[in-house]
């Protein structure tokens, strides 16, 4: 889609796409294929780092006058910059990629404000694609989407890419030949279906355990989950990480998470959600969009485990006992990777696009806890489930004793109830059964 709207940018003029997706799920790897490796688009690379907007001037004059050829263009704002490539697209047709677009807030805020009065001033004469990549879904959002912005519903296109579903991780595994049902858990709580994730996953020593090149001084694990939030938190990562150690450790509630860290966590957890998704809220599945009862999640698996298991060993790590940290997962994965085996299956349950509402349940007190519901309201039936390592472990009647309540509050009475223990023993399985009707090799194809 990226292709054919630059192709076509010189009947249609400007076009405005934004592209959203967290990061290492590949933004940056999209567009290089989409732009780059064609030679004949005329393409030009923008990316926002967090300097000063008279540095990123420089930065980018430099690259105009190389990559495009001109003399002469000495822009002393970000809006000269903008305004020159609007003007040269008048007369060239270009695809212009801005970067961690959100950044601008932290450069020139002011900027939003230009880019709307010089988009609207130049884009039925201007033959430019321009892209807005950003790796914040909710700020992005914002900024296009909110009535009090600037640039609301400026944009002609919003893609959201988002990380590999669990069809297209088996995919990668069974090429790679190391497909099994354990090792699939290890490399969703690795990867969570992150690409650059899984890419390095494929590297791996396939006959030995992956938590030996996982855990290890080599290892690009070890300070992942550094690389990919400190600069987004600024100063105050240690409380934004004292909060998400709690949350990995099983302090869900907020009054267990402020008992862990100590001292206030609500603006935290606000922003944790909303600016910066890594965190997500679950409440019972039955519950009203303004229930108070509520468990916070990182909803990445990938930082799930790191936070777990990397972060509260930088002690051992400092001292290059990484044996140490193999042991600490050796003896506490099989419990950390229950949780985490109940959100492999919810995904493999949305990824066959056979229900349009999935969660868990809990009543007021916290009991009848139930892994997973997954309902369909049209064809009026839902599947209720129990999630265990171990399909020794599952008991149908006690699971059939707590959806009672379950049943009741959500009106479930009339619908086609089917009761399912999920293990490790019939992940494959399962993934068979639900495997999805469309894969994204039918797109364009009939069907």
């Amino acid at each position: 889609q990226l292709k054919l709207i630059s192709e076509n940018i010189t009947s249609t003029y400007g076009q405005l796409s934004v592209v959203v997706g967290k990061r290492r799920v590949g933004k940056t790897r999209l567009l290089k294929e989409a732009f780059f490796n064609n030679h004949k688009a005329n393409t030009l690379y923008l990316f926002i780092s967090r300097k000063s907007e008279s540095t990123l001037v420089r930065e980018f004059g430099e690259l105009i006058e190389t990559q495009l050829d001109t003399k002469f263009f000495h822009p002393i704002s970000l809006r000269d910059v903008l305004e020159f490539l609007l003007d040269y697209s008048k007369n060239t047709p270009m695809t212009l990629v801005i970067d961690e677009f959100q950044d601008i807030q932290r450069v020139n805020p002011s900027l939003f404000s230009d880019l709307q009065n010089l988009w609207d001033s130049h884009k039925s004469e201007s033959m430019m694609h321009l892209v807005c990549c950003g790796s914040m879904y909710n700020m992005m959002t914002k900024i296009f989407k909110d009535a009090d912005e600037p640039l609301l519903n400026r944009d002609d296109q919003f893609f959201h890419i988002k990380a590999l579903k669990p069809s297209y991780i088996k995919d990668v595994m069974t090429d790679t030949g190391v497909f099994n049902p354990h090792r699939m858990l290890e490399w969703w709580c690795l990867s969570g279906g992150i690409p650059k994730y899984l890419e390095w996953l494929s590297h791996t020593n396939h006959q030995a355990s992956v938590f030996e090149y996982a855990i290890s001084s080599s290892s690009p694990f070890m300070k992942e989950g550094l690389h990919r939030l400190v600069e987004d938190f600024g100063a105050e990562h240690p409380h934004y990480f004292d909060i998400l150690s709690a949350i990995a450790r099983g302090k869900t509630s907020r009054a267990e998470i402020m008992n862990f860290v100590g001292t206030g966590i609500d603006v935290h957890l606000e922003r944790l959600e909303k600016n910066y998704n890594v965190i997500t809220t679950h409440k019972p599945i039955s519950s009203k969009a303004t229930s108070r009862d509520s468990r916070f999640a990182i909803e990445d698996p990938f930082l799930n485990f790191w936070f777990k298991f990397i972060h509260a060993n930088a002690s051992a790590i400092e001292m290059d006992n990484y044996d140490y940290i193999k042991a600490h997962i050796q003896r506490n994965f099989t419990t950390f990777s229950g949780r985490q085996l109940e959100g492999l299956f919810k995904a493999i349950l949305a990824e066959s696009n056979q229900f349009n509402r999935i969660g868990g349940y809990w009543n007021s007190k916290g009991q009848d806890e139930i892994d997973i519901v997954a309902v369909n309201e049209l064809a009026k039936t839902v599947l209720i489930a129990e999630v265990k390592r171990n399909a020794n472990k599952y008991d149908v009647n006690t699971l059939i004793a707590k959806s009672h309540s379950l049943i009741t509050k959500m009106k479930l009475s009339t619908y086609n109830i089917t009761y399912r223990g999920f293990s490790l023993d019939n992940l494959d399985a399962v993934m068979t059964e639900f495997a999805p009707n469309t894969r994204l090799t039918n797109i364009g194809q009939d069907s």
